[in-house]
């Protein structure tokens, strides 16, 4: 029976019919009855049974994962997992459960481990299957594959065996993936599959690498034919005699050696297929599900002690080594030969070969050699950097080969590095034989200890002769390598004499010399084994450091160069542990981070201060900042400033921890210095259970400080318009992807990066249970001796070491320095494509950032510093035939690097720079943080963190002297009012701020929307803490509102928001006895008489309205009143002629010393527009605002007409990064931007947008929109802070600064009435910003304009019975809202929800609708009771509680309810507009389903849902809550900053055998389909989900297109609504948008029933 045949047996519980096929299958085709019905469980060997598909579908259905708290190692991952099971088992009333399954996951350090641990397990061990699976991407190779770059999956051991078929017609046209994914709700399934047949099972034990993290699963599970407790103990026993891989030993071996002893035999077709095993449903699966399937053709398989399989596995049993060497031409060739095998054994796989006679017989070895990669080049200086490139990557050595002479003597510079920075390197150095040497012999030179210190170890080997045993040869490899990789590791050197004949030519030789080696030739082992010891401290030796960790006050971690992954993951665990401030070097791998959701805000989890180099530029923050306690992790720093930083802070506790015993001490500040690795001191830590006590104000005025540098230099690098050094930094790191790694060039790019690498980027990061919110980009460099020669090629080295894609960033001296790269490049040797991006400024730039810059002549400078040169790069990559890309702009970099990610090709981009451009602009960065953080310190030292008590607002009506100017001249009546909303916020200390809500209604803003939301804060803020780097503004509020308050800052109004800054900054400044402005900018005049006499500009507003001429005499007027600024409204005339005439009427009127300003509101066409400009040339406006409806034509018209335009509506709706969209308006001949702050959205965006204009040299001029005087003076204090911002720009910037602008407030002459007793006044056309604080501090309430409070409201709780089908509703019910109001909402929460949940949205709507909340039945406190005189339990169907609801709204109104609904909510509010709308006037569907029209899927869900109902029952409520939300569905739910708050809420549930009725009876699974409902439905209906929920996004958009279909007038009320920045629980992640998507339907739906 051949191997196929035998591999299939074992996966069959009987002997089947075999028939080998006359086709190209893999796998041999059977026939055989399908009669699996079983679980497998036993450790011992048993007859192996299948379920079939439904089965098995039905079973994973159950499937409850949990995932565990990260874990410092896969043992302590092992030992969580144990203890979680038996945990779990102890819980249990396993009675119920006839069957089910459970997954334990937890995520372990990401080292590459499964291949290893595959190999380590003992070849008695009788648990099987066993398998290794490789997930690289590439097609798989087994010369590259090893212990230390290979990742894959491990599995051991089989919890379930399924049976399946698919209907593909050929197996072979399938597409099948080749990725493991990390993490899923549902274990995976492996196997193999033949003709039309899966045979798959689910191991027992699982660990799954990927990038960054791995996770451990362990999978149990039972059914009626086994006990429940049987499936715990297999487990628990499974990892008992479990063989746990040893981390440093499994470097130095190779795969073959090790997988020798399980026998496997090698099929090179095989291939296995994993897939998700839910997805492996009955009956036959299609083509599309099978592409979903991973196919990987280089595993090991062991199905029994005598039967493995495997393929690409770098198993070389048919070569005969002893034929070999017996066979060897000579004995140079045998010395070679057993050199080359010996390093293969030890894991040394990668040699790098130089060109040369002498060293001719080691060449001819490793390139024989079946499974040693080789590399060449005729530089041997790139060569050895590619060598050490490669072990910075792997962690483990490349074998140098070089010829004799100069060629040894040119290895040195590499060698110092990786001595320096302890990489292991292996030099074979061909050497002429001892007769030769000091005789002149051509190519002779002493090379004994030609390195010296620079390596561990060094060895001359004699010329080979046969007189002396060949075990010399093996030992002298074995110590070698032994000394390269013990700590601290380092190259190694061995001289290798050879006398000729260097080639192999024969020579006859003795086989005496290979006694003793028969071992050594069967056991594919080295010849000795070294054992590592591993000197582990204990916590005693710790003690005084623990200590001292513990007693920190103002802790600093600081995360040096660490370049191993594990390493990496354990200071992101210490880090977590200890809480502190964590400074991270640009070579720790944390300082560059990938966020994996965009509603996560960065430094709530671990607190990175990112910019700490540039905070210390300010003289304050730097006295300040004086840790008491410092651990560093990794030696080396790249700051030069936090090195600085740190000297200064001596005398202090400083801890050192690295896994090397040499000093790296250059200030000779350090305390403790602790010989270890990472990971073994992060284990230390967290088993002491050490806590500080950080002091708050420590981290939190380093939060605050980092935050605002941190906004600084983003703005700087993106508002420049030009192409700079520090934006290449910048936005390589943003492009960089989560499979990615960076190697950074010396000089400038290293420092460039570490200062201004984009350390929080977000996007869609793979999903993972890692436990973190970000995963990290690793990134090298060559610090050890920090030379700028051999980069190109170590980072080659690196990208072949490493095996993930590249970003190599370096300087154009470094790539001239090192061309021979190139060629390095140009050999793709199994590794990823690189992208290297050289800087060119022609020469060497960062000697204009040292001192000598401004002390030496430039002409010395340029040829001796500079080194000025003008060398095509491109010419460079065309002689290599490498791709180049030359850029000069933002754009072209961008999209080159891009572009360059996603191509299979290495490609080179050359940045234009210049060296003069780039001093001056890093000289530029360093002023504004400094300044940054300067006024940040002053800031938030002199404030304090107040708690607001409570918000109250009321609404207000005044009354206007004129109409609005956006009134059309036909519809102005006799009287005019404005209308708005007046916020008192009141604080804890007693203080209160004032704010104004005046929105307009055609600015997509109604008073209804604005109403809502303010009741929605009025609810929301209430002893809620500010911070006291609000008034710093840059993010400051944004961060405050979706932190503190819960929701995405950009759901507020603009109007709302403005409001809400306006009523803080307020606030906060009555607390601290100043005003608005003293809050704003810390360095406003203080004294009285210097306030007193600051005065703001103020332009007039004149309508058209009238006849050129009343309207020039209006201007006129204003001028006599003192006024040099006037704006008058244009575009209201029947053509553009007519407001030219007026123009030039008042510019005759007023002469050319006022400045003249127009606004056409984009009311004109390019046409009409070009028409007004032409006329009015001559007429000197300041400029024209908005004068075009389409923005793409405001450039153009600028170009035309040659005047120059402001800005007004085209920034009004800027969301995400106004910056880049407002950098399309960088042309100079737009002039200024006119910034409403209730439009924009309130001060901060305001102030951003303003800052960007002045940065540009453009008038930022702040405008009015008719609010009342209250806030006019708010805006007057914040166009005083403009005023001084600009002239400290101007001074930084070493311009001129421009005059003072007139601001838009001179729509104060319209109000007749005001909210304040004391009105608005302007005097000679200015404001006083004294007056105006005065106001803002001394307000009085105008009682007569008062028409409705807005203060909180008290919920109505009370409730309900109702008898329904023999069974009593005990409903618990909240209302708010005017109880004889008919427009009534009813609220539908979730599972594990209560009525609770929509409080905050019925108080925002209460307001125009009577809304109610219920507890539905089960939950909360709500109850059902039984009556005696029926004979069963009812079942909670879907059908009983529609029923009781149409009973429940019948007593509570009269008239029709809309239904909302959310989750289970929606389902059960969908029934009723579907089949129950007697009562229902339209429905609400919230993340909602009409259920599952596939039997297979119902009955899979009923199952699963069955089976969460018994485990909330049989485990703690808590324990079902940590499993609940750690799916995949809630994952966006987890990244909001309350989540925590939101679990706990859901703790509230006291009768858990209810709520896990209500799960179980009200299962989607029983629910009935509703889909063809749908077609018929004549309820008006809007469906609301989660932009991020791609489930229920893809459901709602088959909901629509089934609605959409129906043929009922109700059709057109139907609508769908995607919430951004939301997930699942959008009513919980974006309220606001949920408010005003549901009032607009019911006001719609309203409007439409009326009529």
């Amino acid at each position: 029976m051949n191997l196929h045949t035998n591999l299939i047996s074992l996966l069959l519980p009987s002997k089947p019919h075999v028939m080998i096929p006359s086709t190209r299958r893999r796998f041999t085709h059977l026939h055989q009855q399908r009669n699996y019905k079983i679980v497998r469980y036993s450790i011992q060997r048993e007859e192996i049974k299948f379920l079939e598909a439904g089965e098995a579908a039905l079973l994973v259905g159950t499937c409850i994962t949990r995932t565990l708290t990260p874990a410092l190692t896969l043992e302590l991952g092992v030992q969580s997992i144990k203890d979680a099971v038996i945990e779990l088992k102890s819980k249990r009333n396993y009675d119920k459960d006839k069957a089910g399954m459970y997954r334990f996951q937890i995520a372990v350090s990401p080292g590459s481990k499964a291949l290893s641990w595959f190999c380590c397990q003992d070849a008695s061990l009788e648990v099987f299957p066993q398998f290794f699976i490789s997930t690289a991407v590439e097609t798989s190779t087994n010369k590259f594959l090893s212990f230390s770059r290979t990742r894959g999956v491990f599995g051991i051991g089989a919890a379930v065996y399924i049976k399946t078929n698919f209907s593909s017609a050929s197996a072979d046209q399938i597409s099948f993936r080749r990725y493991q994914p990390v993490d899923s709700t549902y274990p995976t399934a492996y196997g193999l599959f033949e003709n039309n047949s899966f045979y798959m099972f689910i191991p027992q034990i699982e660990l799954v690498e990927s990038e960054g993290l791995s996770i451990l699963t362990a999978t149990l599970a039972w059914n009626d034919s086994s006990r429940y407790e049987d499936a715990f103990d297999v487990i628990i026993r499974l990892i008992t005699v479990l063989a746990m891989p040893n981390e440093d030993n499994r470097l130095n071996r190779c795969v073959s050696s090790v997988l020798r002893k399980f026998n496997m035999m090698v099929d090179e077709h095989a291939q296995m297929v994993y897939k998700n095993a839910l997805l492996l449903t009955d009956g036959c699966l299609e083509h599309m599900e099978l592409e979903n399937a991973s196919l990987s053709s280089q595993f090991s398989l062991r199905l029994s002690a005598n039967v493995s399989i495997s393929n690409n596995m770098k198993l070389d049993q048919s070569r005969d080594i002893s034929f070999s060497l017996k066979e060897s031409a000579n004995i140079n060739a045998v010395w070679a030969s057993l050199m080359v095998e010996e390093c293969y054994r030890l894991g040394l796989t990668y040699f790098c070969i130089a060109p040369g006679s002498r060293s001719s017989p080691l060449a001819i070895a490793a390139t024989c050699h079946p499974m040693i990669s080789c590399i060449a080049c005729i530089d041997e200086r790139s060569l050895t950097f590619h060598a050490i490139g490669y072990a910075r990557g792997c962690h483990k050595p490349a074998v140098v080969i070089t010829s004799s002479g100069t060629a040894v003597s040119n290895l040195l510079p590499a060698v110092v590095e990786a001595s320096q920075d302890f990489l292991p390197l292996l030099l074979l150095t061909a050497d002429r034989p001892p007769e030769l040497l000091d005789t002149g012999a051509n190519q002779a030179i002493n090379q004994v200890n030609h390195y010296g210190s620079y390596v561990r170890h060094s060895f001359s080997l004699p010329a080979p002769t046969d007189v002396i045993s060949t075990r010399m040869v093996l030992t002298t490899i074995d110590s070698a390598v032994y000394h390269a990789t013990s700590s601290p590791c380092g190259p190694v050197h061995i001289n290798c004499s050879f006398r000729e004949p260097l080639e192999n030519t024969p020579q006859e030789w003795s086989q005496s010399c290979l006694k003793g080696l028969d071992f050594w030739v069967s056991s594919g082992q080295p010849f000795t084994n070294y054992i590592h010891s591993h000197n582990s401290f204990t916590h005693s030796s710790l003690a005084d450091v623990l200590n001292i960790i513990q007693g920190a006050k103002r802790g600093l971690l600081l995360v040096g160069a660490v370049f191993n992954e594990n390493d990496i993951y354990a200071a992101v665990l210490l880090a977590k542990h200890l809480k502190w401030p964590v400074v991270a070097d640009i070579l720790s791998g944390l300082r560059l981070r990938k966020y994996k959701s965009a509603c996560y805000k960065p430094n709530e989890d671990i607190l990175f201060i990112d910019h700490l180099d540039h905070s210390l530029l300010s003289a304050e923050v730097k006295q300040w900042v004086k840790p008491d306690v410092i651990v560093q992790i990794g030696s080396r720093i790249t700051s030069k400033r936090v090195s600085q930083m740190l000297q200064d802070c001596s005398p202090c506790s400083y801890i050192l921890i690295d896994n090397h015993p040499n000093r790296h001490d250059p200030s000779h500040i350090i305390t403790h210095r602790v010989h270890s690795s990472i990971s073994q001191f992060t284990d230390q830590v967290l088993r002491s259970c050490v806590t500080t006590r950080i002091d708050s104000k420590w981290t939190s005025f380093l939060c605050s400080i980092n935050m605002m540098v941190d906004w600084e230099i983003s703005f700087l690098l993106n508002s420049e318009n030009s192409l700079t050094e520090p934006y290449v930094a910048y936005i390589t790191s943003v492009a960089l992807d989560y499979g990615s790694t960076m190697f950074l060039g010396n000089s400038m790019p290293i420092r460039d990066a570490d200062m201004y690498g984009n350390g929080s980027t977000r996007g869609s990061a793979p999903s993972s249970s890692s436990g973190f919110p970000f995963h990290w980009i690793q990134v090298a460099g060559n610090r050890g001796a920090s030379g700028i020669d051999g980069l190109l090629s170590t980072a080659v080295g690196f990208a072949v070491g490493h095996n993930k894609r590249v970003v190599c960033v370096i300087g154009d001296v470094s790539f001239l320095h090192d061309t021979n790269g190139l060629a390095l490049l140009k050999q793709r040797i199994s590794r990823k494509h690189m992208t290297i991006i050289v800087v060119n400024n022609h020469g060497g730039a960062i000697f204009s950032l040292l001192p000598i810059a401004s002390m030496t002549e430039e002409e010395i400078l340029n040829k001796y510093f500079y080194t000025t040169h003008n060398v095509g790069i491109q010419n460079l990559c065309l002689a290599h035939g490498v791709k180049h890309v030359h850029v000069h702009t933002k754009a072209e970099l961008q999209n080159a690097v891009i572009k360059s990610q996603h191509e299979e090709v290495d490609c080179v981009i050359e940045v234009e720079s210049s060296i003069d451009a780039n001093a001056n602009f890093h000289s530029k960065l360093r002023q504004f943080a400094c300044q940054a953080a300067s006024h940040a310190f002053s800031t938030i030292s002199r404030l304090s963190a107040p708690k607001i008590c409570k918000l109250e607002s009321f609404q207000y009506r005044i009354q206007l002297l004129a109409p609005l100017t956006t009134t059309r001249f036909g519809n102005r009546h006799s009287e005019h009012y404005r209308e708005g909303f007046v916020l008192t916020l009141f604080l804890e200390d007693g203080s209160k701020g004032i704010g104004e809500v005046a929105p307009l209604g055609n600015h997509k803003e109604n008073m209804l929307d604005v109403k809502e939301q303010l009741q929605f804060l009025t609810h929301v803020i209430k002893a809620v803490p500010l911070y006291s780097s609000l008034p710093l503004l840059k993010g400051s509020f944004s961060k405050w509102i979706s932190t503190i308050l819960g929701i995405p800052p950009d759901s507020l109004l603009p109007s709302v928001r403005c409001g809400l800054e306006m009523a803080v900054l307020n606030a906060m400044a009555a607390a601290e006895g100043s005003t608005m402005l003293d809050l704003l900018h810390p360095y406003a005049p203080k004294e009285e008489c210097s306030r007193k006499s600051l005065n703001v500009k103020v332009c007039a507003l004149v309508d058209s309205d009238e006849t050129p001429e009343e309207v020039a005499n209006v201007a006129a007027t204003l001028v006599d009143e003192g006024f040099t600024a006037i704006k008058l409204k244009v575009a209201r005339r029947a053509n553009p002629i007519e407001d030219a005439i007026v123009i030039q009427k008042i510019r005759k009127k007023v002469g050319f010393k006022v400045h003249l300003r127009a606004d056409a509101n984009r009311k004109w066409s390019y046409n009409q527009a070009l028409q007004f400009g032409s006329n009015v040339k001559d007429c000197a406006l300041q400029y024209i605002e908005e004068p075009v409806n389409d923005e793409d034509d405001i450039i153009k018209f600028c170009e035309e007409t040659g005047l120059p335009v402001a800005l007004d509506e085209t920034i009004d709706n800027l969301k995400e990064d106004p910056i880049k969209t407002l950098a399309r308006f960088k042309h100079n001949g737009i002039v200024a931007v006119v910034i409403k702050p209730t439009f924009v959205g309130g001060f901060e965006k305001a102030a951003l947008i303003a800052r960007w204009a002045q940065q540009q040299g453009k008038m930022a001029v702040v405008s009015a929109a008719f609010e009342s005087g209250f806030a006019l003076s708010a805006y007057v204090q914040f166009s005083c802070f403009l005023e001084i911002q600009n002239a400290e720009l101007c001074n930084l910037m070493n311009v001129e600064p421009a005059p003072p602008v007139a601001h838009g407030l001179g729509t104060y002459k319209w109000l007749k009435e005001d909210v304040t007793t004391e009105p608005f006044s302007i005097s000679r056309g200015e404001a006083s910003v004294f007056d105006a604080g005065q106001t803002l501090v001394n307000f009085n309430i105008n009682q007569n304009s008062l028409i409705q409070s807005l203060n909180a409201v008290e919920v109505r709780n009370y409730e309900l019975k109702v008898d329904v089908e023999g069974v009593t509703f005990s409903i618990n019910v909240k209302e708010l809202g005017d109880e004889k109001n008919d427009n009534v909402i009813v609220f539908l929460h979730g599972f594990l929800g209560t009525s609770e949940d929509w409080i905050p949205i019925i108080t925002a709507m209460s307001a125009s609708s009577r809304c109610i909340a219920l507890d539905l039945p089960g939950l909360g406190s709500s109850k059902m009771h039984v009556h005696d005189d029926m004979d069963r339990e009812a079942d909670l169907s879907m059908k009983l509680v529609a029923g009781m609801l149409n009973k429940l709204f019948l007593i509570l109104t009269a008239s029709k309810v809309t239904v909302v609904g959310y989750s289970m909510g929606a389902r059960i509010a969908l029934y009723l507009a579907l089949r129950c709308n007697k009562m229902v006037k339209g429905a609400v569907i919230i993340s909602g389903s009409p259920g599952l029209d596939d039997e297979v899927k119902r009955s899979v869900r009923s199952v699963k849902d069955d089976f969460l109902a018994r485990a909330i029952v049989s485990y703690r409520l808590d324990l079902f809550m940590e499993t609940w939300y750690s799916g995949e569905l809630w994952r966006s739910l987890r990244s909001h900053p309350q989540f925590n708050q939101i679990v706990a809420s859901r703790m509230k549930h006291d009768n858990v055998e209810a709520l896990a009725k209500a799960l179980s009876d009200l299962s989607t699974g029983r629910q009935p389909s509703l889909w063809e409902d749908l077609k018929h439905n004549k309820s008006p209906i809007l469906l609301i989900v989660g932009d991020k929920d791609e489930k229920f996004k893809k459901i709602g958009q088959s909901m629509w297109s089934k609605l959409k279909s129906q043929d009922h007038s109700v059709k057109r009320l139907h609508t769908m609504v995607k919430i951004p920045d939301s997930g699942h629980a959008v009513h919980i992640e974006n309220p606001l948008l949920v408010i005003q998507s549901i009032s607009e339907f019911v006001t719609r739906l309203n409007m439409v029933l009326d009529s």
